[in-house]
């Protein structure tokens, strides 16, 4: 999609960092509304997700990667490889830090990897509603000795504090470049993808233990009724245990029935219309080791 305007400017911003550092967050507060699921889990984020930003001389294509860890297996490996590999792709990368955590080994491990690019890097240095105002300088200068960051933008992902300059401030380094998205496209991925992450969003929130992490969610059927304006959608919740099928559906269905009634309301508002949701729990043994079932439910190793 071309623009006629010979000052507009376009293109790709990589937000990474470690996990629980508040990109889907941001991503969410930027674009308006919610498009990345968020949880106090680490790891919530395993797909690349973009968020669509556009004004009347810009179009930010925002990019909230799987946060950096140490992979534990092949789920593991592939969130890693898809975060690295955003940063060949893009005009800016936004390091995201929590204002809250002093550096260490997870954040010099993902500097190590920013030597390698010509790409400008900014350090977001994120939740600082958390911290006095003098902690700052020091959470600064802890970076500085490690990197030489393009910008340093402290700001607050949930409250908003400073997105404004940190917009503004990104636009200058973005090239001259056409409009990728229309004005309304808040993101390029389906809805079949957004409402299964809504789903096991619910799940993250309502489970313990090691359930979150061994979660996938597949949605079966989408199926609009226009005369009743209702849309039908029938989902698996994929486990890799049998007894973590009995806790997620609880005694006598109460988890997996609020489980359900959570996401719904979130499925509504994403697609403005009554929704009739229908959920069922299926046990695949250790899915997160097979390459067959990662490429199955969405975890494509070959476009790394």
């Amino acid at each position: 999609m071309q623009t006629n305007n010979k000052t507009f400017k376009s293109g790709f911003i990589s937000i990474i960092g470690r996990p629980n550092v508040g990109k889907s967050t941001f991503l969410n507060h930027v674009v308006g509304q919610k498009i990345a699921i968020m949880s106090d889990k680490p790891q919530t984020t395993r797909n690349k997700v973009q968020g669509v930003v556009t004004t009347e001389d810009s179009q930010m294509i925002y990019i909230d990667t799987p946060g950096i860890h140490k992979p534990k297996h092949k789920l593991g490996d592939f969130m890693v490889k898809s975060a690295r590999n955003t940063l060949k792709e893009v005009d800016v990368i936004m390091f995201m830090v929590n204002a809250e955590e002093k550096i260490g080994p997870g954040d010099r491990y993902i500097i190590e990897m920013l030597e390698h690019t010509e790409t400008p890097v900014f350090l977001i240095i994120n939740k600082i509603d958390l911290v006095h105002p003098d902690q700052l300088l020091e959470i600064i200068v802890s970076y500085k000795n490690e990197y030489d960051f393009a910008e340093i933008v402290p700001i607050s992902a949930l409250n908003g504090n400073n997105t404004d300059r940190l917009l503004d401030t990104l636009k200058k380094y973005l090239p001259l470049g056409p409009k990728y998205y229309p004005d309304d496209q808040v993101t390029d991925h389906p809805e079949r993808f957004i409402i299964s992450e809504l789903i096991r969003e619910k799940v993250l929130h309502l489970t313990r233990e090691e359930i979150p992490h061994s979660v996938a969610v597949i949605i079966e059927k989408i199926e609009r009724e226009e005369k009743r304006e209702l849309v039908n959608v029938m989902a698996t919740i994929i486990v890799d245990r049998d007894s973590q099928k009995g806790i997620v559906i609880g005694k006598k269905g109460v988890l997996l029935k609020e489980i359900g009634t959570k996401a719904r309301y979130d499925i509504e508002m994403l697609l403005g219309s009554k929704v009739f949701l229908e959920l069922w729990v299926k046990v695949q043994k250790d899915w997160r080791n097979k390459p067959g079932r990662l490429k199955e439910f969405g975890f494509n190793d070959e476009e790394y």
